[in-house]
């Protein structure tokens, strides 16, 4: 329908376009709020370790297996606008933290839903959204408040940190050999700021490579980088220990000529020369790596037959068109310099190794550089019984190693299982006491949109939600911040105590993404979506008209007749 204003003379004033369809008030906000209560609903049933997986299966028949929130949501089509918003919010948790997509989602949709109560009894938007803002900044507050301070070299903390974000998901039963391997990776690489002497994580110097077969106890941390190539002839040899290793970047060929060029050769003899020149100077750039002091060669671009076959005579080991992002890899790991002229090439450049070898994975031959003394870029090889195992497996290390760079950057925690949103809703209720208002409501429904979560846990674990959370309450006014909802033995248990320990930085960013996702939702009043633009008309007595007519299925030669639906 078009948008139509009727004038004092009665005549209609069409503003939008034709087929524009507009909502508005509360129609809009409702539409609006069940679209993103309905994304909220879709993975809901994930949260926590006793969470459901989705399947997915995508338009080309590929399927992906997670319970990761932010994975379901990137995978599944979403069309309404709304429903867009919520998926954003995942992903910038994602893209933040790396864990707690999940819960922001459930989070964000309960706020809307509460939000709800409110609107059908008149309390105007604007007012729940203050209330909110006001609610989410004293409730970051409060967390602070209560956050325990870590230190950031104890490793058996650090590993129970890492195993919580295990706990949900399908790596939970191989979490003890996993945590340790994603601790000892994220400090290898971690680096001193000169200023701050602050930790800083940088996670693209961790390489995750995975290939399916084996188990997932296989997976193993490799102190150096792995290179899925292999050694570019047969002569050489598969193995070399104490490497000195050389990062070339440009190719080991004879450059060919920009211009269309051309070699008048008359006699044989000159061809044989020409030939030969070439071969020397490739031999000579051998010599040259060779005489460096190196016996492992790493190029970026191509290596030439007769190179390689000089190189392989020389008994050196050469890979090429290896990456750009694994070459500043191997460079921060082996400690070698990346070197653009082979002319620059000292004993100086080289990087070191313990051991570089050719290895059969499953079916292909991949390079293994590890034994590099202090590497600050290493690599996880993951293992597990299937491609889907392995794909969910590296989901589940790409949250883990997210986890841990949020605690050596922010080096402060919280129990888990619900205990410190339990605790902030306690601490909300009574905060809201001191406010005058139609505002007191609004936090009074933010107290208990962050209840959601310990219910969710709890349903999820098939509690019962009302008994859960009556004792739940109970306990946490006796003051215990940590009492939450143990999902695995289903009970309500001291969070701290199990173990079960989360990132301060995740639970902050939960706080501001859902908060700041449903405010944005509850300040929308007037939706217009604008209609699809139909096919031009084609040129009288072409066929190319028939898109413009307006549902007739008359002749192209009939476009521009008078009276029908043209744009």
């Amino acid at each position: 329908m078009a948008s139509v204003q009727t004038t004092a003379g009665g005549m209609p004033v069409i503003i939008l376009r034709e087929g524009t369809k507009e909502n508005k008030g509360k129609e809009a906000m409702k539409n609006n709020v069940t679209a993103a209560k309905l994304i909220s609903e879709i993975v809901k049933s994930s949260l926590g370790p006793r969470g459901m997986d989705k399947m997915l299966v995508d338009t080309l028949g590929d399927v992906t297996i997670t319970n990761d929130g932010a994975t379901i949501l990137k995978e599944i089509d979403v069309q309404h606008p709304a429903a867009k918003m919520m998926v954003e919010v995942a992903k910038s948790v994602d893209n933040e933290v790396g864990d707690g997509t999940t819960s922001s989602v459930v989070f964000a949709g309960a706020l809307l839903e509460k939000a709800e109560d409110l609107i059908n009894k008149n309390v105007h938007p604007s007012v729940i959204v203050d209330g909110y803002n006001a609610a989410s900044e004293q409730a970051l507050k409060i967390l602070n408040k209560i956050a325990i301070k870590v230190d950031v070299n104890d490793k058996e903390l650090l590993s129970k940190i890492v195993k919580t974000s295990m706990y949900s998901k399908l790596v939970s039963d191989d979490s003890p050999v996993l945590s340790d391997i994603v601790v000892n990776a994220t400090k290898q690489i971690a680096e001193v700021h000169e200023k701050t002497r602050n930790l800083k994580v940088d996670l693209d110097n961790i390489k995750v490579e995975k290939k399916a077969g084996g188990s997932m106890g296989d997976t193993k941390l490799i102190k150096g980088i792995v290179l899925d190539k292999e050694v570019v002839h047969s002569g050489m040899p598969k193995r070399i220990e104490k490497a000195k290793i050389a990062l070339i970047n440009s190719p080991l060929e004879i450059e060919k000529t920009e211009m269309s060029a051309e070699i008048r050769i008359s006699d044989p003899q000159q061809m044989q020369m020409f030939l030969e020149e070439e071969n020397k100077m490739l031999k000579s750039m051998v010599e040259k790596i060779k005489s460096a002091g190196a016996n492992v060669v790493l190029c970026q671009k191509g290596i030439d037959d007769i190179a390689q076959h000089y190189l392989s005579k020389e008994g050196l080991l050469a890979v090429r068109r290896v990456k750009e992002s694994d070459m500043f890899k191997l460079s921060k790991a082996t400690g070698a310099r990346l070197v653009n002229n082979l002319d620059d090439l000292g004993s100086a450049d080289l990087g070191i190794a313990d051991l570089v070898e050719e290895r059969k994975v499953e079916t292909d031959k991949w390079v293994f550089i590890e034994g590099c003394k202090n590497p600050k870029a290493v690599t996880i090889l993951i293992r597990g019984g299937s491609q889907r195992v392995v794909d969910e497996a590296d989901r589940s290390i790409h949250d883990s190693l997210m986890v841990m760079k949020d605690v050596l950057e922010k080096p402060a925690i919280v129990a888990g299982g619900g205990s410190p949103e339990a605790h902030l809703a306690n601490e909300l209720r009574q905060w809201s006491n001191t406010l005058e208002g139609r505002s007191q409501l609004a936090v009074l429904k933010y107290a208990e949109a962050l209840d959601t979560i310990p219910i969710t846990l709890a349903e999820n674990a098939g509690m019962d939600p009302i008994d859960t959370m009556a004792e739940l309450r109970a306990k946490q006014t006796k003051g215990n911040k940590w009492i939450g909802v143990n999902v695995r033995s289903a009970n309500i248990a001291d969070m701290y105590k199990q173990n079960i320990l989360e990132p301060v930085a995740i639970k902050e960013q939960i706080i501001k993404s859902a908060t700041e996702a449903a405010c944005m939702i509850l300040r929308i009043d007037d939706v217009i979506s604008a209609s699809k633009s139909k096919m031009p008309a084609g040129p009288p007595g072409g066929m190319g008209g028939m898109g413009g007519m307006g549902g007739m299925g008359g002749m192209g030669g009939m476009g521009g007749m008078p009276g029908m639906d043209m744009e």
